[in-house]
């Protein structure tokens, strides 16, 4: 007998520690960081979730991004539905793959050609063998603090659930496997030589917590970059197609090398990509010599999810996204500051972040210190109680998307406000 299916969060969490490593398939859902038991979602409409004892909340979280429209989007279901009456995977070329690709090409400048993968992290991982096949070089640059999916070469000095759980680094990977990764202060520009083969970055860091970048910042790694030959990456694996209809590189008017998607482009289904000019992109297999292969990557259900959510997100969508996180992030930081507890809500167009110390934070080692001061945990489940549901780590952002209505932002504020005084008081007790 499996079980019946009518259990409440604390049995379910029970059930799934004993099959599940550490009761669940990626540790960022795990509460460790902020403790007690995570919620299981039965089903989730618009901008709520409800769990498995029928408690609806309002969500942040909205799969960590890959969500954009609200959940179950009539537009989304119904394309994923077609597809998968027709077949869920061949092994063979379909035209919904060549059309999300089309559709990404025309969307970014710079973007020739796309290769489809089934994750975030299977891109970044084919764009760093590709970057190195392409000129010959092994070294790569990445940044403290920004996480780049669980590649080995890339898995150091990460944020997201690794800095959540307190591993800047992973057990399993060899020192030799990240000898050639050099990892470098965000917001500062390194001095690059030639023998680096790429730099990888996020446009604006949103896995520890959201960090801005500096203004010129992303602009003197496109400046250094051409100037010794190496490749510039945009890992925009969450602000693709979040930040504006042509992604990151839109917004801040940069074109790098290579950009790596995920997350918008599926609908919330698994899917990646790795995307350039051809002069680069024709080094993989099968035309150059760079091998990547996937026996799902171009699914035919999550390609048609992706082009329902692009062909859905026209330009009067920013404007609407942007203008909620606004509401939302001007919200937050007078209802927190009023309670007394010192608060930066960092905003770049309809990403959120919430950082609990008096000074913005620009790097990794600054939003360690603000975690570190315990503020996030007594915040997070002062909001769940009341029906908010934010990410279960300190480190991730807030993804207000299409479904959140203007009253959702407003109360979500309201509630912000008691939940801000019960974690001062919480933190006053503690002395």
């Amino acid at each position: 007998m499996v079980g019946v299916e009518n259990d409440g969060n604390a049995a379910a969490f029970d059930r799934a520690q004993k099959v599940l490593v550490g009761g669940v398939n990626s540790p960022v859902r795990s509460f460790n960081s902020v403790g007690g038991v995570p919620y299981f979602v039965r089903e989730a409409h618009g901008a709520y979730v409800t769990d498995v004892e029928g408690r609806a909340y309002l969500d942040y979280v909205q799969s960590y991004g890959a969500v954009i429209l609200g959940h179950a989007d009539p537009r989304v279901t119904k394309a994923v539905s077609d597809a998968a009456s027709l077949g869920t995977t061949y092994g063979a070329p379909t035209l919904g793959e060549v059309r999300l690709a089309e559709e990404i090409a025309s969307r970014v400048a710079g973007v020739e050609m796309v290769r489809l993968t089934s994750s975030g992290t299977e891109a970044t991982m084919t764009a760093v063998r590709l970057a190195r096949g392409h000129t010959g070089r092994h070294k790569i640059v990445k940044f403290e603090g920004c996480y780049h999916g669980h590649v080995d070469a890339l898995l150091t000095s990460a944020g997201s659930g690794a800095a959540s759980l307190g591993i800047p680094a992973t057990a399993g990977v060899e020192p030799s496997v990240v000898a050639d990764t050099r990892v470098l202060p965000y917001n500062e520009p390194p001095e690059l030589d030639e023998s680096i083969a790429a730099v990888i970055v996020e446009p604006v860091a949103a896995n520890m917590g959201l960090v801005p970048p500096d203004p010129g910042f992303l602009e003197e790694l496109r400046r250094r970059t051409s100037e010794v030959g190496a490749l510039l990456i945009f890992d925009e694996v969450i602000t693709g197609f979040r930040l504006a209809r042509g992604g990151a590189s839109t917004f801040f008017g940069i074109t790098p090398d290579l950009w790596t998607f995920g997350k918008v482009i599926g609908g919330g289904l698994p899917i990646g990509a790795v995307a350039g000019p051809e002069t680069i992109m024709s080094t993989l297999a099968p035309i150059g010599p760079v091998y990547q292969a996937g026996t799902l990557s171009g699914n035919p259900v999550a390609t048609a999810a992706g082009i329902a959510v692009l062909d859905a997100l026209a330009e009067p969508s920013y404007a609407m996204l942007s203008g909620r996180a606004q509401q939302l992030a001007e919200g937050l930081q007078k209802v927190i500051s009023e309670s007394g507890l010192p608060v930066q809500i960092p905003r770049v167009g309809p990403l959120l972040g919430i950082f609990f110390t008096d000074t913005p934070v620009r790097g990794y080692r600054e939003a360690v210190a603000s975690v570190s001061r315990g503020v996030y945990p007594k915040f997070f489940h002062a909001m769940l109680r009341r029906g908010i549901a934010l990410a279960p780590g300190p480190y991730e952002i807030m993804f207000p998307g299409l479904g959140h209505s203007i009253d959702d932002i407003e109360r979500t504020i309201d509630i912000a406000s008691a939940a801000a005084n019960e974690a001062r008081e919480a933190m006053l007790s503690r002395g």
